[in-house]
């Protein structure tokens, strides 16, 4: 095998795929990327058996191969290289020489047979989503998911795939985040899965704003394919979640008695600044909502204590509810380029919902007041 990149092209492409190579793994091949050459260019894949990550770089294929190098030890050793071409060449014994400029290096590779094979998927249950809608949707929901191994099955993002919605749900048993987008579905594909935390949060970071999405699915995994102008072509494999997620329709409040309308931006920087006030074991804040003033309240022993208030709209019964500050800013700053959200509530024991104008809703439980 024998072929051409710039150190750049190259250094982004290893770049993608760190997340997922194995730091002390009892299989070395773990610990390596799949270099293979073809004549479309350099493809590059990494994996940790639970989240695998392609992608595909431009680079001039004089000989056509495969092999694994490590990961980490390449990457290192590409980023302080110079900028410029940088070119490969493998003997059958695995054994990789990299010459750039005037330097030269050896590299120990393994066999790329030993790497474990990509996943399958039938082509037409593929549906293609905006990447822009599928990322947004993420920032609006990943931080509801739970970090509890013991519930495992609440460990990542729902996805739900029916009536030509893409819905996708998180909670922690806490709270729960709900996000959809209307999809065009092929006839007959229907499908429900969750998706790891740790897939999540890969999925995040080599999404882009703009191009395309192809999310696929089978029994065990999900596959995530991205196009777009300009973007390196990547795909992230995953294993699913085992067990059946929770009918979460059942915790989200079918009525409301008050509804209020709040400016996002006001209203999450007053409660950062009352979270400054709480402590570990005092770490809520209590809304009181009365005529036309909302007053946001912390106060703890070991700190001490503050009160904000902001002029809203509002007329009814004085209501009193108690909140974990971390519950409701985090819902604020993912909703981040809308002006105004909408606060259901119904009495100081029963879940609040926050809303806006499109397809979001996020439902929190209260916490007991002092």
């Amino acid at each position: 095998m024998k072929f051409t990149i710039t150190r750049d092209n190259l250094s982004n492409g290893l770049s993608a795929l760190q997340g997922v190579v194995g730091h002390r793994t009892t299989l070395p091949i773990l610990s390596n990327v799949l270099v293979r050459a073809d004549d479309e260019g350099l493809e590059l894949t990494a994996t940790d058996l639970d989240v695998t990550i392609t992608r595909r770089v431009p680079a001039a294929v004089s000989k056509k191969g495969s092999v694994t190098l490590p990961a980490r030890k390449l990457y290192s050793l590409v980023r302080e290289l110079d900028p410029s071409d940088i070119v490969f060449d493998v003997d059958e014994q695995c054994r990789c020489n990299l010459r750039v400029g005037p330097s030269y290096y050896k590299i120990h590779g393994l066999s790329h047979e030993e790497f474990p094979p990509l996943p399958k998927f039938k082509e037409e249950r593929k549906v293609i989503v905006d990447q822009g809608k599928v990322l947004g949707m993420l920032k609006r929901t990943s931080y509801a998911a739970s970090t509890d191994e013991a519930r495992y099955v609440l460990n990542g993002i729902n996805f739900s795939l029916r009536d030509h919605k893409l819905t996708f749900v998180a909670t922690d048993g806490r709270r729960l985040a709900l996000a959809e987008e209307e999809v065009d579905l092929p006839d007959g594909v229907q499908a429900e899965f969750t998706v790891p935390t740790k897939a999540v949060n890969e999925l995040g970071h080599i999404l882009a704003p703009v191009g395309q999405v192809e999310i696929l699915s089978s029994e065990n995994y999900a596959g995530f394919v991205l196009h777009g102008e300009g973007q390196p072509p990547t795909s992230l494999f995953t294993k699913l979640v085992d067990g059946n997620y929770p009918n979460y329709r059942q915790v989200i409040p079918s009525e409301t008695k008050i509804r209020v309308q709040l400016p996002r931006e006001e209203f999450l920087h007053a409660l950062r600044r009352s979270e400054i006030m709480t402590s570990d074991k005092q770490n809520s804040v209590r809304l009181t909502f009365s005529k036309n003033t909302l007053v946001i309240s912390a106060n703890s022993a070991e700190v001490g204590e503050g009160e904000e208030r902001m002029g809203i709209n509002y007329d009814g019964q004085e209501l009193s509810i108690a909140f974990n500050p971390r519950f409701l800013i985090h819902p604020l700053e993912a909703l981040e380029g809308e002006d105004e959200i909408f606060f259901d509530l119904v009495d100081e024991l029963a879940p609040g919902v926050i809303r806006i104008k499109g397809p979001f809703l996020y439902v929190v439980m209260p916490m007991r007041l002092s």
